[in-house]
């Protein structure tokens, strides 16, 4: 015979839930707060050239080599 719908579950109580959204409450937290470090990290120019030194003195040598051509 088919089920109808999702397993009924018993309701929980006050006390559960309060702890429920207190656990999440802190899990997002500690989720916002790696998303905040990665996009610090990401759009920090001297991180960025840190860890990609040779495109850093392409890129420069690149924007030199325009600005110069402009004259």
């Amino acid at each position: 015979m088919p089920s109808n719908g999702p397993p009924k579950t018993e309701p929980r109580s006050p006390e559960a839930l309060r702890a429920e959204i207190e656990r999440t409450r802190a899990e997002l937290s500690t989720s916002v707060t790696a998303l905040r470090e990665e996009v610090a990290a990401a759009v920090d120019w001297r991180e960025w050239v840190r860890t990609h030194p040779m495109a850093a003195v392409g890129a420069a040598f690149t924007l030199g080599f325009l600005l110069g051509q402009r004259r």
